[in-house]
């Protein structure tokens, strides 16, 4: 019999919240995992103490609780076993993760443990994208209504009403400059609440920068309602993207960064593609070439 403190080299988490979670699901779930000690979703609680340094981890939720995962797990060798149960799940989506949950729990014990591309800004990780300006507000903006936390949406609100152009200037591996209201340096094929933003995926060892995303109020609703009403990406071809391992941001005036839909400060910034320790499961096909 195992010991009450004993750490966990299999671990289960359920966020019963999930947009597809329920009672016969869960049930589904600690059944295929019977092995596993199971917890419930809980960012108060330091889920790592319960673990050993190389514990399987499977994670059963949306974006918000796959990506609180990762950040936890990201300098690790952990294995994890991503269970997409969320209503958008851009990671997984990206990552050639299959929704279907029968197909989801083969991959988990029958893919390959392999490293994945994920972003960092200002020290920041990200899995989706780092935005910079008027679309980092926007995705705020859709996660703090999603949630109903009013007093957030009314700040981030006026966030959004008050932007403004800003001129940039990139160095490193993408040399220019402009004015924009938007940069966005996606991981991602879409962010947020399915915001199409590029081609990108975390397969790849880099991350791009979408020169048409966000680079006005009318094109972020534009992506919006393709998103939700025609559930399509940009038409093929019409984007300008650039691929990149790292690069330096500065910009006049300083403007708002966010990795994802977390505040990361403000410009300058260094966003950069860095391969993680952590391995995710993937099918046997979503090799890296």
């Amino acid at each position: 019999m195992k010991r009450a403190n004993q750490k966990a080299t299999r671990l289960l988490m359920i966020n019963r919240l999930a947009g597809s979670m329920d009672a016969s699901i869960e049930a589904r779930l600690r059944g295929e995992f019977a092995g596993h000690r199971v917890i419930y979703f809980n960012p108060r609680r330091d889920f790592r103490k319960l673990i050993t340094p190389r514990a399987q981890v499977v994670v059963a939720g949306g974006d918000g609780t796959v990506e609180y995962v990762v950040r936890r797990l990201v300098d690790s060798k952990h294995p994890l076993g991503i269970l997409p149960m969320g209503s958008f799940n851009n990671f997984a989506h990206a990552l050639g993760l299959p929704v279907d949950l029968e197909r989801a729990i083969k991959v988990v014990k029958e893919g390959h443990a392999r490293g994945i591309t994920l972003g960092r800004v200002n020290d920041k990780v990200f899995l989706e994208a780092c935005a910079i300006g008027l679309f980092g507000e926007a995705i705020v903006l859709g996660d703090s209504a999603k949630d109903l936390h009013f007093g957030d949406v009314v700040k981030t609100l006026r966030h959004v009403i008050e932007a403004k152009p800003f001129e940039y200037e990139l160095s490193g591996d993408i040399k220019g400059d402009g004015t924009a209201m938007s940069l966005v340096f996606s991981n991602t094929s879409s962010i947020g609440s399915h915001l199409p933003v590029s081609v990108s995926n975390p397969i790849d060892p880099y991350l791009e920068l979408s020169a048409d995303a966000g680079h006005s109020r009318s094109d972020i609703v534009g992506r919006a309602l393709a998103s939700a009403l025609l559930s399509k990406h940009a038409e093929e071809g019409s984007e300008r993207i650039f691929r990149f391992k790292r690069v330096r941001v500065k910009t006049r005036p300083r403007v708002r960064v966010y990795a994802d839909n977390r505040p990361a400060g403000r410009t300058p910034a260094v966003v950069a593609a860095e391969i993680s320790a952590l391995k995710v499961y993937l099918p046997t096909h979503g090799s890296r070439k």
